[in-house]
């Protein structure tokens, strides 16, 4: 009835917090990688859609309105459709080049 611990048990309760830090670092770990599932994919590929589309139509608006009360030689609604295409896909591409950037630097962070 000794309440000192033997040399036995602390060479145990060493190996299991071992086990318990191991066992919580892989936990960790596979909450980080579930953090890209499949909705969270889609919901990504509407975000860069929109991206593209509200420009464009925003740009076609501008353009009927334009093409109304200024009449023009050249159409204002194609040459601000484009312009709008050409804004909406260069503002989706920075942002999936931003997020490639984030997910390679936290592949890199896990792998050292």
């Amino acid at each position: 009835m000794t309440d000192k611990p033997k040399a036995i048990d602390n060479k145990k309760q060493t190996a299991f917090s071992r086990e318990v830090g191991a066992k919580l670092t892989r936990k960790l770990k596979a909450q980080r990688h579930n953090n890209y599932g499949v909705w969270f994919g889609l919901g990504m590929m509407g975000l860069i859609g929109w991206s593209v589309v509200i420009p464009t139509l925003l740009g076609v608006v501008i353009g009927i309105w334009l093409d109304k009360h200024f009449g023009a030689r050249h159409s204002w609604t194609l040459t601000l459709m484009i312009i709008g295409l050409t804004i909406g896909c260069w503002s989706a591409w920075q942002w999936v080049f931003k997020e490639d950037k984030a997910m390679r630097d936290e592949q890199e962070d896990r792998d050292e």
